[in-house]
């Protein structure tokens, strides 16, 4: 039976390592071809030349010509842009926080997370649209709840949030589908002594109970995430869109979209503005 990906082009953003491979090797595996992209040049070349039908573009894609280039590239191999996927990040430096966080970078990890992913939706969205579908996937991350306390990690993954959503809405007329994945696997990032003390440090702060900081220790290969990347772009996918998904091994879950709860309400029209007294009553009570 033909695979449901065959013959679509496919960009994957980093993809030399870690989540990315593993989405790029099912995706080559079901049909599709893939454009590699990672900072490592070398290790975007060894990831190429293990994945068959892939092809490999190094550079930064935060940079807005390397991203033009990723989506051109897999549209002269591969005659088409049809998935693109975002795996790559980086971790926030250790022990950063708002008590000591440099300018510089907050600036980083904003381009590394929520800058790559713009500038790589926004060279293949206009594509997708004009040959009448396509579809996105981002990587977020649980961070964007900001219990794992930093800075630019947490607030470049919850404006991948927020920006996927919005290219969900805008693009669903046009055939363009955009969600967001939150893994949780055992990559390079999540391993070694220093993560290790990051997140027992995590857990004395209070910031991760006892369940979570084993299941942060204890992650699943990555193998077990790229399936919920795989089914996304696939055409069982066709009416999911707008969605903040969780795959942690054999866990899947999904964010619900947030609503407001109301505290109070009165008419402007013959009420006076809230006092603080009131209001304190309201919100804290």
């Amino acid at each position: 039976m033909p695979s449901s990906l065959t013959g679509r082009g496919a960009v994957v953003v980093g993809g030399s390592r870690g989540v990315g491979l593993a989405v790029a090797r099912l995706l080559a595996e079901q049909g599709a071809g893939v454009v590699l992209n990672g900072r490592d040049a070398d290790a975007v070349s060894a990831a190429a030349q293990g994945i068959s039908a892939a092809v490999g573009v190094p550079g930064s894609p935060a940079d807005p010509r390397t991203a033009d280039e990723l989506i051109d590239t897999c549209v002269r191999e591969f005659g088409r842009i049809d998935i693109l996927i975002n795996c790559a990040g980086t971790a926030e430096p250790a022990g950063s926080s708002i008590l000591n966080v440099t300018s510089a970078q907050f600036r980083d990890l904003l381009d590394a997370h929520l800058g790559t992913v713009f500038e790589t939706c926004r060279a293949a969205a206009p594509k997708m649209v004009a040959q009448g579908g396509g579809a996105i996937v981002n990587t977020s991350s649980f961070a964007f709840l900001g219990d794992y306390g930093g800075t630019g990690y947490p607030a470049g993954k919850g404006g991948v949030n927020g920006l996927t959503l919005a290219i969900a809405a805008e693009l669903k007329a046009h055939g363009v589908r955009a969600n967001v994945v939150c893994p949780g696997a055992r990559t390079r990032l999540s391993t070694g002594a220093d993560y290790e003390a990051h997140i027992a440090d995590l857990h004395r702060r209070g910031l991760l109970d006892d369940v979570s900081m084993q299941g942060a220790l204890d992650a699943a290969p990555p193998e077990y995430v790229a399936p919920t990347y795989a089914y996304l772009v696939s055409d069982l996918a066709k009416d999911v869109t707008g969605q903040i998904l969780i795959a942690a091994g054999g866990f899947v879950g999904r964010f619900d979209r947030p609503t407001p709860a109301l505290l109070a309400y009165r008419d402007h029209h013959d009420s006076p503005p809230w006092t603080v007294a009131e209001l304190h009553a309201k919100i804290s009570g």
